[in-house]
């Protein structure tokens, strides 16, 4: 069985969306590229589909037109090992966009990202209960991008 991959839905900005994705993540690539021929339903010759891959995953970006739209139902994580990691990704992923609660953003393209340091799943999974539930109860006060000292600060109890 060949490995499942997400197929993104955007109105006309499928080349545009993972020329940025694949600027922003390292072992990157954009692959082939579709178009639309006379039975449409675009317009002949303009971008049908985009394969790419983020960091050795695929990924395909249709141009499917307005009929719909990304949701904060789906949303892409982006593990990080420190905060200069987190900085520059959400950085680059923000752009144009907008945060939200939690850890995530959505792009300029309307799709949803969560930037999140590793050591926080470590934290939130940690067999003391009170040390736990401190990072969370941080956690869920965050809007916008995570700060590891604030993490473990809560998690320390200081």
């Amino acid at each position: 069985m060949k490995k499942m991959y997400p197929m993104l839905w955007f109105d006309d900005q499928a080349q545009e969306a993972a020329n940025n994705y694949v600027s922003i993540f390292p072992h990157s690539k954009v692959g082939t590229i579709t178009r639309y021929g006379p039975a449409g339903p675009g317009t002949e010759g303009t971008v049908m589909t985009v394969d790419f891959q983020l960091d050795g995953q695929q990924f395909v970006a249709l141009n499917g037109g307005p009929e719909f739209r990304f949701t904060e139902a789906i949303s892409l994580v982006v593990p990080c090992e420190s905060q200069a990691e987190v900085d520059e990704m959400w950085e680059k992923l923000v752009d144009g966009g907008e945060p939200a609660p939690c850890g995530w953003l959505k792009d300029r393209f309307g799709l949803s990202w969560q930037v999140v340091p590793t050591v926080l799943v470590e934290m939130l999974s940690d067999r003391d209960s009170a040390k736990a539930q401190r990072v969370n109860e941080a956690m869920l006060k965050v809007f916008g991008k995570f700060e590891i000292a604030e993490l473990q600060a809560a998690y320390d109890g200081s």
